[in-house]
């Protein structure tokens, strides 16, 4: 569907404005400009019916490849064919008019991609169901929020029946409902045949939803091939090689045994109508074990909605440096868990603990859709002590037999 040959992409770098004037003045005097390959020589093919992961850190290449891809930008150099019809959403309110309604945005951006003004009148009833933005579908789309403009731009792009989708970083806005309904009308476009491309800085999103993932690294391609493990390669590299950045961390660490969520003896809905689940509960069933001893955590956990389809419950160890060791989750496992309106309780068990001594941490979270949509996450809700005599070294204990053979 997608073939991209030796695309290299060059900007001019200038260190004030008047040199792009002078060199534009006199173009065959002094240079003032530094050359910048936002992309340099990568190549790569997209089948029909891939969902394509895009991974790098900001600055790799992700955005300008894909305005390549659409034909917002032209390459310096290489080529790029694409065969089909393509439906995108690389920024947010691109390709809107402030000045227009709802309403003619959607007639606007058909009209772009091709579709005749009787093909999006058959559309339109649906694509204004999807965004569900009641009376704002009338009024200049200058007075949306970012969570209306996403909603607009989502559904116009996977309601007309594109050949290729393009969703860059989209799904970072919004709520958690509209993520749920985006990703499973995604999944069904997916079944469908359509080839997907997915840029996201949620690499569990792409690990989950891609079956194929390429990582860029200073515009070129670092490693391509199948979603987990390119996913796996690019999470290790930002652990242990990236330089440190400065970031506000919402999470709270809790080291207690017990966890408990503000909630009552009745359960107490939540005002945020976006809060769809919660993790009210945890507990283990003690703080210091020995290695091959039985560990229990129970999770109690609260569901708001009538239903919650494809819900999971994941459990997941880690070092108090949060090194992951082990996150297995319901849905990997084909464990159906409660998943309508009320309180339930779900017991995970390890029957032999192969950790060895050493503090570790344990995080519980809630996850729709495969585990792409995060519905509640609580991370270092309960720790707990490994302490042994002398008997083995290292992290985890492994079967193992010794052979003298001389």
């Amino acid at each position: 569907m997608i073939e991209v040959k030796d695309v290299v992409k060059t900007y001019k770098l200038y260190k004030k404005p008047t040199d792009r004037l002078k060199e534009s003045v006199f173009p065959n005097r002094k240079q003032y400009h530094e050359n910048f390959n936002a992309l340099n020589g990568i190549s790569f093919e997209i089948n029909k019916g891939d969902a394509l992961g895009i991974l790098g850190r900001n600055g790799s290449g992700k955005s300008t490849l894909l305005k390549l891809i659409t034909g917002v930008l032209s390459a310096t150099s290489g080529t790029i064919q694409v065969n089909g019809r393509m439906s995108a959403i690389l920024e947010l309110g691109a390709g809107f008019n402030p000045e227009y309604t709802g309403r003619e945005n959607i007639y606007l951006n058909g009209l772009m991609i091709g579709l005749s003004r009787n093909e999006i009148d058959k559309k339109m009833d649906g694509i204004i169901d999807f965004a569900d933005i009641g009376s704002f579908i009338d009024q200049p789309v200058k007075i949306y929020s970012s969570g209306m403009f996403a909603r607009l731009a989502f559904a116009v792009a996977i309601n007309v029946d594109p050949d290729i989708l393009i969703v860059d970083e989209a799904l970072a806005v919004g709520d958690v409902r509209f993520q749920m309904k985006c990703i499973e009308k995604m999944k069904e476009l997916k079944a469908g045949g359509t080839t997907i491309l997915f840029v996201s800085h949620a690499t569990e999103q792409v690990k989950r939803f891609c079956n194929r993932a390429v990582w860029l690294k200073d515009g070129e391609v670092k490693a391509i091939g199948e979603s987990s493990e390119i996913v796996d390669m690019y999470e290790d590299y930002m652990k242990y090689n990236s330089e440190s950045e400065d970031f506000e961390s919402s999470n709270t660490n809790i080291n207690d045994t017990e966890f408990e969520g503000d909630i009552d003896e009745e359960m107490i809905f939540p005002n945020n109508p976006d809060i769809v689940a919660s993790v009210s509960k945890v507990n283990i069933n003690g703080n210091k074990f020995k290695t091959f001893d039985q560990v229990e955590v129970q999770v109690e956990y609260e569901i708001y909605d009538k239903v919650i389809q494809g819900l999971l419950l994941g459990v997941a160890l880690y070092t108090p440096d949060r090194e992951y060791i082990f996150g297995p989750n319901t849905y990997l496992e084909k464990v159906e868990v409660p998943n309508t309106l009320g309180r339930h309780r779900v017991k995970y068990i390890i029957p032999k603990l192969p950790l060895l001594g050493g503090t570790y941490d344990i995080d519980v979270g809630l996850f729709n859709n495969e585990g792409i949509v995060c519905l509640d996450y609580k991370q270092e809700v309960v720790s707990f002590t490994v302490v042994n005599k002398y008997f083995s070294e290292g992290l985890i204990y492994i079967e193992h037999g010794w052979e003298i053979l001389k």
